[in-house]
């Protein structure tokens, strides 16, 4: 949309706020609310802000920052309170001298969408957004389940279903397509899914998707959570992602002669993957308690390998040919700043078509079952088991850092292992009844 169609919007349906959004380096959507009448001065200017005050942004002594509103997010937020309606724009972080501001994640994800462009492709990505719903007692969360359901459970008309069912509507208001929303296997725990686009507006919509999750389940009384792992003993929540490359129109993983009907742009883009796979796990899964996710037994892609249809490994190819041949990576989880995510996924992938990076030859059999023998003999690895092992994978691969750029890169590593540090020393409810008796 140009600028006089969004104040014409805005004129029309007597939107009073705008809030404009961003998102830090943890992923964290922020943002600022503005009377309507202000948005054409910001459009033209930008807004400023304090940089300082955002996770992984600036220091207080150069604290100047700019919010840049992309009018083509425009959106129309689906709920109203005392009749008073506002919309949404996502905005660029720009600094003072009206440079890109290198530490805007969804920069780095412009700059590696870029890179695609130069060697002629288009990226596209969609992700299944996977969490948890659980009840509030008092203002607060209960960690406890709401329901007893599993995969696709049809389960009389309950809250959750309700949560799933407003939260399709608000979001196809917005102008972001549900393709499916379900139970998911473990108690409690849901799975949304939207039609995938163009790498960057799909990181914009995950965005979305969240905040409208987040808000339906608060007006349904419940809270929901992307926490990867909040219960033990059952699945975590994941956020298996679909990558495809597009080239001239068409999809560039198809290739009709070839075998499996997979191109040798598409084997490439998986031997990147698999080469980057340890490293890029730092960002894909960011937090202590991303691990507790990625362990054997749940589901859980830990094998650094791929196949054609078996989710048992790291990378699957779903059947679907043609248009909607694509790469599945099964590791990331929700917890993740998306933006970054896409990045550095998208920026390994390239790298395997750049180098033509073979990869080894697909595994049809039950990764979970293999012993430790057969999986050496495969050549199988396995993801980092902890988020120190990641960070130090993520600190020795120069593709890292390049993604994320100097600035990202040296906030996120040090936030991380301050993370990991304060996780090493709590004394855990599990630890006291392991070994209070001693």
């Amino acid at each position: 949309m140009t600028k006089e169609e969004v104040l014409d919007i805005i004129k029309n349906e007597n939107i009073q706020f705008i809030r404009l959004q961003f998102s830090d380096i943890n992923g964290t959507v922020k943002n600022v609310e503005i009377p309507s009448k202000e948005l054409p001065e910001i459009i033209d200017s930008g807004m400023m802000f304090d940089g300082s005050t955002v996770e992984g942004f600036v220091r207080i002594e150069e604290s100047d920052m700019y919010l840049v509103p992309d009018i083509s997010t425009f959106a129309i937020l689906p709920w109203t309170k005392n009749g008073v309606k506002s919309a949404r724009i996502i905005c660029d972080v720009y600094t003072p001298d009206g440079e890109p501001f290198e530490g805007d994640p969804r920069y780095r994800l412009k700059l590696a969408a870029k890179k695609a462009k130069e060697v002629g492709f288009t990226a596209f990505a969609g992700p299944e957004m996977e969490f948890f719903m659980v009840p509030i007692k008092d203002g607060q969360p209960e960690f406890r389940f709401l329901d007893s359901g599993s995969y696709f459970d049809l389960l009389p008309l309950s809250v959750a279903e309700r949560v799933r069912r407003d939260v399709a509507v608000a979001l196809n208001e917005m102008g972001i397509y549900i393709e499916a929303a379900h139970h998911e296997v473990a108690p409690s725990q849901h799975e949304v899914d939207f039609r995938y686009d163009e790498i960057i507006k799909t990181a914009d919509n995950a965005q979305t998707v969240k905040l409208v999750i987040k808000t339906m389940a608060v007006f349904h009384g419940l809270y929901a959570t992307f926490m990867p792992k909040p219960f033990f003993g059952v699945n975590g929540s994941g956020m298996h992602t679909h990558l495809s490359l597009f080239k001239d129109g068409e999809n560039a993983f198809y290739d009709p002669d070839k075998e499996f009907e997979l191109s040798d742009i598409l084997r490439y883009f998986v031997g990147g993957l698999l080469r980057h796979a340890r490293s890029i796990t730092a960002v894909t899964n960011p937090t202590v308690n991303s691990y507790k996710r990625l362990v054997p037994g749940y589901e859980a892609p830990v094998n650094v390998a791929w196949s054609v249809g078996n989710r048992s490994a790291l990378i699957r190819i779903p059947k679907a040919r043609g248009r909607a041949t694509r790469v599945e990576y099964r590791a990331p989880d929700p917890s993740c700043n998306i933006y970054l995510a896409f990045a550095v996924m998208l920026a390994a992938g390239l790298e395997g078509i750049e180098n033509k990076i073979e990869p080894p030859d697909p595994i049809d059999q039950n990764i979970y079952t293999m012993s430790e023998e057969t999986k050496t003999r495969h050549k199988i690895s396995s993801l980092p088991s902890n988020l120190y092992e990641a960070i130090e994978e993520a600190k020795a691969d120069p593709l890292i850092r390049k993604v994320l750029g100097d600035h990202i890169f040296e906030k996120f590593t040090e936030a991380k292992l301050k993370e990991w540090k304060e996780y090493s020393v709590h004394v855990s409810d599990w630890e006291r009844e392991k070994y209070f008796w001693l």
